[in-house]
């Protein structure tokens, strides 16, 4: 199930990043998913820490408090493009925060003895 799931988020976070071109600050947000897509694959391949999945976590969700848009306008899914910087900020956020979850959810997974 661990392996799986780092594939499955790791190929998720690498599809975020391959969608992040068109944006207005690809140079920020693709290296963002990069590095999540990377942890993932670390993960799987057991070749990270607890600790750097922590610390990861913690990076997360510190960015994704400090991206929360002024005023929350939701997400607006049912649209591809941007309404208002506030739903832009939200999507950010909520995507930040998404990647703090799943490094929260490695770091949890590297502390348990291997299986065989």
């Amino acid at each position: 199930m661990r392996k799986t799931l780092s594939i499955i988020f790791g190929l998720l976070f690498i599809l975020f990043a391959a969608v992040q071109y068109n944006d207005p600050d690809p140079e920020i947000w693709i290296p963002i998913y990069g590095l999540a897509a990377a942890a993932c694959f670390m993960a799987y391949a057991r070749v990270g820490q607890w600790w750097f999945f922590t610390v990861l976590a913690f990076i997360y969700v510190v960015a994704a408090i400090y991206q929360w848009p002024p005023k929350f306008e939701g997400f607006l899914f049912s649209e591809v493009g941007m309404r208002s910087m506030n739903i832009e900020m939200a999507r950010e956020a909520g995507g930040l925060a998404m990647v703090a979850a799943v490094m929260v959810l490695l770091a949890i997974w590297s502390r348990q003895p291997i299986r065989r």
